[in-house]
């Protein structure tokens, strides 16, 4: 048995939270995926995972072997980049990113990795849509929210925060809220798409959830003009951290409510599976999980 394939099936098993799912972001058929994690647990001795008609779920011993599990395939793929770190990386990276994140995080890195590997061309789409990196024929994917059913393997590279901001102009002019039911009584500037039925969903203090009414009165397409309107003082609105860090540490914006936090956005990369893995796809994964680390903090 291979046991490092059997430990990558299982890590995907649980990060995807079924058979079926992880069977179609390796490329393997279902039965194939059962018996490999049979055969691991037979080698093990213990089971790791509790199966039923209804749902899967990873035993005690499953989620510590789980962690380790994570361990040793860092640890190989590290292996793997040093036995290639001396080869060439060239060709064509095509990437599909969301504007704003798109933007702040993967321009210096693709900066970077074009100054260490000037053989490498890039193709970058910035676009708020979905892009499927299967069917739309792009080596990764970068999606922030809920990762749904595809034909593609996910790797979470983090949050994103968002913070609920408004300029001190609009402060000295309007004042701040000091609680969500006061929101209602500012005008509120968003990205079309979010924030359906004037709510703004907001984790509170004490753990729980507060759907706060907000009165929209600009909706933009793109987060630039959104950035600018804030700074400008034309209303209040929520921006990704990443996007406005530099704003809040000047103080040309200021945190509302921040006893209250919007909820964050997950940040997967998305690639097709059932392939070796490129070098240049190899070093781009790397390099943003160690980047997204320092412009998601």
């Amino acid at each position: 048995m291979d046991t490092l394939a059997a430990m990558r099936v299982f890590v995907r098993i649980v990060e995807r939270g079924s058979i079926s799912a992880a069977a179609r972001d390796l490329g393997l058929g279902q039965p194939a995926v059962s018996e490999r994690i049979a055969r691991l647990e037979a080698h093990l001795g213990k089971p790791l995972l509790r199966r039923n008609t209804r749902a899967m779920s990873v035993t005690d011993t499953g989620a510590d072997f789980y962690e380790r599990c994570k361990l040793a395939i860092e640890a190989a793929n590290d292996a793997m980049a040093v036995a290639h770190k001396d080869q060439p990386v060239s060709g064509t990276l095509r990437i599909a990113a969301p504007h704003g994140l798109g933007e702040v995080l993967l321009t210096p890195v693709l900066l970077d990795l074009r100054e260490h590997h000037p053989e490498l061309r890039i193709d970058l789409v910035l676009n708020d849509r979905v892009v499927d990196p299967v069917t739309e024929g792009v080596d990764l994917s970068l999606r922030l929210g809920p990762v749904d059913e595809g034909h593609f393997v996910a790797r979470r590279l983090g949050m994103v925060r968002r913070v609920l901001v408004a300029s001190p102009a609009y402060l000295e002019r309007h004042g701040g809220p000091e609680s969500p039911a006061d929101l209602a009584r500012h005008g509120f500037a968003r990205v079309a798409g979010l924030f359906h039925g004037n709510r703004l969903p907001l984790h509170a203090p004490d753990g729980g959830m507060v759907s706060a009414s907000i009165e929209t009165v600009i909706t933009v397409s793109h987060w630039r003009p959104l950035h600018a309107l804030l700074l400008g003082g034309g209303a209040i609105g929520v921006l990704q951290q990443p996007v406005c860090a530099g704003d809040l540490r000047q103080g040309t914006l200021i945190p509302l409510l921040p006893e209250f936090t919007v909820p964050p956005f997950d940040l997967h990369a998305l690639y097709a599976p059932g392939r070796p893995m490129p070098p240049r796809l190899r070093l781009l994964l790397s390099t943003l999980e160690t980047r997204a680390q320092d412009v998601l903090r």
